[in-house]
Protein backbone atom coordinates (compact mmCIF):
# COMPACT_ATOMS: atom_id res chain seq x y z
CA UNK A 1 0.00 0.00 0.00
CA UNK A 2 1.32 3.32 -0.92
CA UNK A 3 2.21 5.64 1.68
CA UNK A 4 2.82 9.58 1.98
CA UNK A 5 6.05 9.98 3.87
CA UNK A 6 8.19 13.00 4.92
CA UNK A 7 12.35 13.61 4.99
CA UNK A 8 13.95 16.69 6.81
CA UNK A 9 17.27 18.09 8.21
CA UNK A 10 16.92 19.32 11.63
CA UNK A 11 19.08 21.36 13.59
CA UNK A 12 19.82 20.02 17.29
CA UNK A 13 17.54 22.97 18.08
CA UNK A 14 14.78 22.05 16.04
CA UNK A 15 15.43 24.81 12.87
CA UNK A 16 15.46 23.39 9.93
CA UNK A 17 16.43 26.75 8.56
CA UNK A 18 18.54 29.62 10.06
CA UNK A 19 17.45 33.09 10.63
CA UNK A 20 16.97 36.15 7.54
CA UNK A 21 15.74 33.43 4.84
CA UNK A 22 16.32 35.37 1.12
CA UNK A 23 16.71 34.79 -2.68
CA UNK A 24 20.40 35.17 -1.57
CA UNK A 25 20.76 32.57 1.39
CA UNK A 26 17.75 30.64 0.86
CA UNK A 27 18.61 28.83 3.88
CA UNK A 28 19.22 31.65 6.20
CA UNK A 29 22.24 32.44 8.14
CA UNK A 30 23.66 29.22 9.04
CA UNK A 31 21.48 26.88 7.10
CA UNK A 32 23.61 25.85 4.63
CA UNK A 33 25.31 23.74 7.45
CA UNK A 34 22.41 21.05 8.04
CA UNK A 35 23.00 19.83 4.72
CA UNK A 36 26.66 19.19 4.84
CA UNK A 37 26.15 15.92 5.20
CA UNK A 38 24.23 15.10 2.40
CA UNK A 39 25.80 16.62 -0.34
CA UNK A 40 29.12 14.97 0.59
CA UNK A 41 27.78 12.20 -0.50
CA UNK A 42 28.20 10.31 -3.64
CA UNK A 43 24.82 9.13 -4.64
CA UNK A 44 23.55 12.56 -3.81
CA UNK A 45 26.14 14.34 -6.34
CA UNK A 46 25.58 12.37 -8.84
CA UNK A 47 21.82 13.16 -8.53
CA UNK A 48 22.80 16.64 -9.44
CA UNK A 49 25.49 15.67 -12.26
CA UNK A 50 28.82 16.06 -9.85
CA UNK A 51 31.30 13.45 -9.61
CA UNK A 52 32.75 12.03 -6.22
CA UNK A 53 31.90 11.74 -2.88
CA UNK A 54 32.04 9.57 -0.08
CA UNK A 55 29.66 6.44 0.85
CA UNK A 56 28.68 6.21 4.87
CA UNK A 57 26.04 4.64 6.68
CA UNK A 58 23.70 7.76 5.03
CA UNK A 59 24.22 6.09 1.74
CA UNK A 60 21.58 3.31 2.35
CA UNK A 61 18.95 5.50 4.18
CA UNK A 62 19.23 8.44 1.44
CA UNK A 63 18.97 5.73 -1.43
CA UNK A 64 15.70 3.83 0.50
CA UNK A 65 14.05 7.05 1.38
CA UNK A 66 14.27 7.98 -1.95
CA UNK A 67 13.34 4.86 -3.77
CA UNK A 68 9.54 4.11 -4.51
CA UNK A 69 8.03 8.24 -4.71
CA UNK A 70 5.90 8.85 -7.17
CA UNK A 71 5.42 12.02 -6.81
CA UNK A 72 5.95 15.19 -3.89
CA UNK A 73 4.25 18.10 -2.90
CA UNK A 74 6.32 21.04 -1.94
CA UNK A 75 5.41 24.98 -0.49
CA UNK A 76 6.62 27.66 -2.74
CA UNK A 77 9.83 28.58 -0.34
CA UNK A 78 11.04 25.21 -0.94
CA UNK A 79 10.51 26.12 -4.94
CA UNK A 80 11.97 29.24 -4.71
CA UNK A 81 11.15 32.38 -5.65
CA UNK A 82 10.41 34.84 -2.76
CA UNK A 83 6.89 35.86 -1.52
CA UNK A 84 4.17 37.59 -4.02
CA UNK A 85 3.61 37.30 -8.01
CA UNK A 86 5.81 35.34 -9.97
CA UNK A 87 9.02 37.27 -11.64
CA UNK A 88 8.72 37.50 -15.44
CA UNK A 89 11.81 39.25 -16.07
CA UNK A 90 13.41 36.51 -15.53
CA UNK A 91 10.88 34.04 -15.65
CA UNK A 92 11.85 32.57 -11.87
CA UNK A 93 12.19 28.55 -12.72
CA UNK A 94 13.48 27.74 -8.86
CA UNK A 95 16.33 26.56 -6.71
CA UNK A 96 16.78 23.11 -8.72
CA UNK A 97 18.21 24.02 -12.44
CA UNK A 98 17.33 22.55 -15.86
CA UNK A 99 17.26 19.28 -14.09
CA UNK A 100 15.70 18.92 -11.04
CA UNK A 101 16.24 15.45 -8.94
CA UNK A 102 12.98 14.74 -8.36
CA UNK A 103 12.28 12.99 -11.80
CA UNK A 104 8.32 12.82 -11.05
CA UNK A 105 5.27 15.63 -10.79
CA UNK A 106 5.92 17.70 -8.01
CA UNK A 107 2.83 19.98 -7.31
CA UNK A 108 3.80 23.40 -5.85
CA UNK A 109 1.78 24.87 -3.08
CA UNK A 110 1.26 28.80 -3.84
CA UNK A 111 -1.18 31.78 -3.54
CA UNK A 112 -0.24 33.00 -6.82
CA UNK A 113 -1.10 31.06 -10.04
CA UNK A 114 1.27 30.46 -13.30
CA UNK A 115 1.76 27.48 -15.93
CA UNK A 116 2.98 24.37 -15.23
CA UNK A 117 6.61 23.97 -15.54
CA UNK A 118 8.30 21.35 -17.43
CA UNK A 119 11.99 20.36 -16.91
CA UNK A 120 14.29 17.28 -17.83
CA UNK A 121 12.39 14.54 -15.70
CA UNK A 122 9.99 16.83 -14.17
CA UNK A 123 7.19 18.54 -13.90
CA UNK A 124 6.31 21.19 -11.79
CA UNK A 125 2.38 22.11 -11.24
CA UNK A 126 1.27 25.11 -9.22
CA UNK A 127 -1.75 24.67 -6.84
CA UNK A 128 -3.60 27.80 -5.67
CA UNK A 129 -6.49 25.80 -3.93
CA UNK A 130 -4.74 24.48 -1.07
CA UNK A 131 -2.86 21.53 0.62
CA UNK A 132 -5.89 18.74 0.59
CA UNK A 133 -6.30 19.67 -3.19
CA UNK A 134 -2.58 19.27 -4.11
CA UNK A 135 -2.68 16.15 -2.05
CA UNK A 136 -5.24 14.79 -4.22
CA UNK A 137 -3.02 15.64 -7.40
CA UNK A 138 -0.35 13.92 -6.09
CA UNK A 139 -2.03 10.75 -4.80
CA UNK A 140 -3.71 10.55 -8.36
CA UNK A 141 -0.02 10.89 -9.92
CA UNK A 142 1.51 8.38 -7.90
CA UNK A 143 -0.39 5.94 -8.23
CA UNK A 144 0.79 2.99 -6.76
CA UNK A 145 3.99 4.72 -5.43
CA UNK A 146 4.21 6.88 -2.42
CA UNK A 147 4.06 10.69 -2.20
CA UNK A 148 6.82 13.04 -0.69
CA UNK A 149 6.34 16.03 1.50
CA UNK A 150 8.95 18.43 1.02
CA UNK A 151 9.59 21.94 2.88
CA UNK A 152 9.00 24.23 3.89
CA UNK A 153 7.77 23.99 8.16
CA UNK A 154 4.36 25.48 6.98
CA UNK A 155 3.58 22.52 4.29
CA UNK A 156 4.68 19.80 7.03
CA UNK A 157 2.51 21.05 9.18
CA UNK A 158 -0.12 21.05 6.91
CA UNK A 159 0.57 18.15 5.93
CA UNK A 160 0.82 16.57 9.97
CA UNK A 161 -2.81 18.50 10.45
CA UNK A 162 -4.35 16.80 7.75
CA UNK A 163 -3.39 13.56 8.86
CA UNK A 164 -2.28 12.08 5.95
CA UNK A 165 1.24 11.44 7.22
CA UNK A 166 2.36 7.92 7.06
CA UNK A 167 6.27 7.88 7.77
CA UNK A 168 8.71 10.43 9.11
CA UNK A 169 12.41 10.65 8.46
CA UNK A 170 14.30 13.34 10.43
CA UNK A 171 17.81 14.02 10.45
CA UNK A 172 19.24 15.60 12.62
CA UNK A 173 22.48 17.20 12.99
CA UNK A 174 24.95 18.26 15.58
CA UNK A 175 24.29 22.12 14.58
CA UNK A 176 22.89 25.13 16.95
CA UNK A 177 20.86 28.19 15.09
CA UNK A 178 19.55 29.51 17.68
CA UNK A 179 16.73 31.32 15.82
CA UNK A 180 15.16 30.40 11.97
CA UNK A 181 12.07 29.04 10.59
CA UNK A 182 10.89 26.09 13.17
CA UNK A 183 10.01 22.69 11.78
CA UNK A 184 7.16 21.64 14.48
CA UNK A 185 6.27 24.64 16.45
CA UNK A 186 2.38 24.87 17.26
CA UNK A 187 1.84 21.77 15.19
CA UNK A 188 -1.01 18.70 15.92
CA UNK A 189 -1.23 16.37 18.50
CA UNK A 190 0.23 13.45 16.68
CA UNK A 191 1.09 10.04 17.87
CA UNK A 192 4.54 8.51 16.48
CA UNK A 193 6.29 4.90 17.00
CA UNK A 194 9.95 5.09 16.64
CA UNK A 195 10.75 2.75 13.68
CA UNK A 196 14.71 3.16 13.58
CA UNK A 197 17.73 4.80 14.46
CA UNK A 198 21.35 5.27 12.40
CA UNK A 199 24.15 7.02 13.44
CA UNK A 200 26.20 8.43 10.53
CA UNK A 201 29.05 11.10 10.55
CA UNK A 202 27.56 14.41 10.83
CA UNK A 203 24.01 13.53 11.23
CA UNK A 204 21.66 10.50 12.99
CA UNK A 205 18.46 9.41 10.81
CA UNK A 206 15.58 8.93 13.27
CA UNK A 207 12.33 7.44 11.65
CA UNK A 208 9.07 6.99 12.91
CA UNK A 209 5.67 5.87 12.01
CA UNK A 210 2.39 7.58 13.04
CA UNK A 211 0.04 5.62 14.81
CA UNK A 212 -3.47 5.90 14.14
Amino acid sequence: MSKVRLQVTVSLDGFMAGPDQSLEAPLGVGGERLHTWVMELASWRRTHGLEGGTVTASTAVMDEIQAGVGATVMGRNMFGGGRGPWATDPVWNGWWGEEPPFHHPVFVLTHHPRPPLELIGTTFTFVTDGFDAAMARARGAAGDLDVSIGGGADTIRQALAAGVLDQLDVHVVPVMLGSGERLFGGTADVRLEQDRVVAAPGVTHLRYRVVR
